[in-house]
């Protein structure tokens, strides 16, 4: 394992850098987001949602991340600018956690309701449901809650993982039976069409759900590595290495959405067709 100075210094670039793409891309995301039309509303905030918490992590844990890198360690100064961003992360790290959750449960919903979906899931309910989502990410954020956040996090992960298995099986099912349809070809296509809809959208939401697994997974491993061992040196690296590729999520998400959904990515290269464009002049 490297020395903890030139991990340290390795960290705070990187950490830099990950920190000003997490602020830009998301930046560009929400106003992709805003301007994108054919999206329905509810799947429309539930992306904005995650692109503000990913935006929070670029804007004021990464910062402060690095800014503890370089600082002495367990001074005052150094304490309660930890004390601040591990706040500040675990808001975030949660309303992220809780929104990978809801794009799973929405997509399932999609899936399932048919042409209920709209009926039931509507814009109100659900830009209710992320207000209550935030709420509860930052009164589970202090340090005297650890069990539970466990709990939330193991119970969320898992929950999504079988939403996604059974979405797998659904759309698998529904392909199955609109080729076997006997009925007139507009009536065919239409419901073909509007499979091939959800099917993309759903795999974009699994992309997010996999891409969020891979930077988590690393950190959960060693924080409960910490919990049931003595924290030794090679366990604290480990620890600052995965606590970054945590934040590397945050840059990654946008990132999903361009390749993943034609419409948004689209609606970025117009805007940064656009900023290119004023440099130019």
């Amino acid at each position: 394992m490297a020395s903890a100075e030139g991990l340290h210094l390795t960290l705070v670039f990187f950490n830099a850098f990950l920190s000003f793409t997490a602020i830009v891309l998301n930046i560009i995301t929400m106003q992709a987001l805003r301007k994108t039309s054919s999206l329905p509303k509810t799947l429309k905030t539930l992306l904005l949602s995650l692109a503000v918490s990913d935006l929070g992590v670029g804007l004021l844990v990464q910062p402060l991340y690095v800014a503890l890198l370089v600082m002495e360690k367990n001074s005052t100064v150094y304490n309660t600018i930890d004390k601040a961003r591990s706040i500040q992360a675990r808001t975030l790290v949660f309303a992220s956690h809780f929104g990978v959750f809801a794009l799973a449960v929405d997509r399932f919903l999609a899936i399932q309701l048919h042409l209920r979906y709209q009926e039931l899931v509507t814009h109100k309910r659900v830009v209710a449901v992320v207000i209550s989502f935030w709420v509860f990410s930052a009164s589970v954020s202090y340090p005297s809650h650890p069990i539970m956040r466990a709990v939330i996090f193991v119970v969320c992960l898992i929950t999504t993982g079988l939403l996604y298995c059974k979405i797998y099986a659904s759309v698998r099912h529904h392909t199955n039976q609109i080729h076997a349809l006997q009925v007139q070809q507009a009536t065919q296509n239409e419901h073909m069409a509007n499979a091939a809809r959800l099917k993309k959208s759903s795999l974009a939401t699994f992309y997010v759900y996999f891409v969020y697994l891979v930077c988590y997974l690393p950190a959960s491993c060693i924080l409960f590595a910490k919990a049931v061992n003595d924290e030794t040196r090679l366990l604290s690296q480990l620890w600052y290495i995965t606590l970054t590729i945590v934040y590397l999520n945050s840059s990654l998400n946008p990132l999903i959405y361009c390749w993943k959904m034609r419409h948004i990515r689209q609606t970025v290269m117009d805007i940064l067709r656009n900023i290119f464009a004023i440099f130019a002049h």
